[in-house]
């Protein structure tokens, strides 16, 4: 059964603009002289100046050292995204705000020039997006994706993309000479084959089969391509483990993972209403067993289980995910980049003259 008010946004994931955390005031109408936000505005681009570019990971269960995200805010309007409640550090909701005020960061390979030619710096990969997706819609205006990874070859730095969008082929020139150092790991999320369900869920990535065609097309240029189900989302796309894990196969991934979903902070009121206007028949078994898999908390945070839960659900999706593994993906491990050959090239800095 599916509803949706005439009120709802197309286009966009969030319905509404929780009220963002660490504002102390809030915004009302008065005596009907202020006009209420428009949330079908036309999605807005802010450049920014950050001091830093590469961040350092702390989290032990993420599986990365250092981040690099080219942008703040995604215009994919993923419902579920972990990442919208940092869209409040920079006073947006994590609402629509976070899918149509998006802070660009042109000065971004400068930035990370630099941070390379520091004397203290330890070679390990830096992925990016790891908040944000690098290669969301607006990359293909500001191209700072594409710059960036031609810094990373001219350093023969190591690094790792991370993305729902398939505009990554046009990189592929690119990707294939960092490739050919095993100096580069491309990963590829993709949560459902249901195109009904995805136009829903992340209503500005790319369709299964253009995704499914990226796949054909980097194995073939022999790209290596991981693809992460993420997330997995209990009475949504759980029973779709096998024949996502086989169609992925099919067309030359060469790994899959997957991640369950937590709902964190203000993506709880995002996602229920999410819930209730397109599949309010399912919500309650939804949100019962997400609440069973992370110990009674949708938001979990405890490192360890939050990514993969616990309980009789998350084992139920773990054997699943094991047995795909074995029948699709067998004898396959994961490599790892190099970072052996790391040079500061001779115009940017002095190292490389000796």
């Amino acid at each position: 059964m599916e509803h949706k008010s005439k009120e709802y946004i197309t286009g966009r994931g969030a319905q509404h603009n929780p009220k963002n955390r660490f504002d102390k005031t809030g915004y009302h109408t008065w005596d009907g002289m202020d006009e209420p936000e428009d949330l079908t505005a036309k999605t807005r681009f802010i450049s920014i100046y950050p001091k830093t570019i590469v961040n350092k990971v702390n989290s032990p269960d993420v599986g990365m050292d250092y981040s690099l995200n080219p942008y703040q805010g995604c215009e994919h309007g993923c419902t579920y995204c972990f990442a919208r409640p940092t869209h409040e550090y920079w006073g947006y909701s994590a609402g629509v705000d976070f899918e149509r005020v998006i802070l660009v960061k042109e000065s971004a390979p400068d930035l990370l020039r630099a941070t390379l030619e520091k004397k203290s710096w330890v070679v390990k990969p830096i992925i990016m997006s790891g908040n944000t997706d690098c290669y969301q819609p607006c990359e293909k205006k500001f191209g700072i994706t594409r710059k960036l990874l031609e810094v990373f070859l001219e350093y023969k730095h190591p690094v790792g993309i991370l993305t729902k969008n398939t505009i990554m082929e046009r990189d592929l020139d690119i990707i294939s000479e960092l490739t050919a150092l095993n100096l580069i790991s491309v990963n590829l999320s993709i949560t459902t084959l249901n195109e009904e369900l995805r136009r829903k869920l992340e209503p500005r990535t790319a369709t299964i089969g253009k995704k499914l065609n990226l796949i054909e097309k980097m194995s073939a240029a022999g790209v290596q391509v991981n693809v992460l189900m993420a997330p997995i989302i209990p009475a949504l796309n759980d029973h779709e483990i096998f024949s996502l894990a086989k169609a992925v196969s099919d067309s030359g991934a060469y790994t899959m993972q997957y991640i369950i979903a937590r709902i964190n902070g203000p993506n709880q009121s995002i996602f229920m209403r999410w819930l209730d206007l397109n599949y309010p028949d399912r919500k309650d078994k939804v949100l019962h067993q997400l609440s069973d898999i992370h110990g009674g908390d949708i938001g979990d945070s405890n490192f360890g289980r939050r990514m993969r839960g616990d309980g009789n659900f998350a084992l139920n999706i773990r054997r699943q995910f094991q047995l795909a593994q074995e029948k699709f993906f067998a004898n396959r491990p994961q490599r790892k980049l190099r970072t052996d050959l790391f040079q500061i090239p001779p115009k940017h800095g002095q190292l490389g003259l000796f």
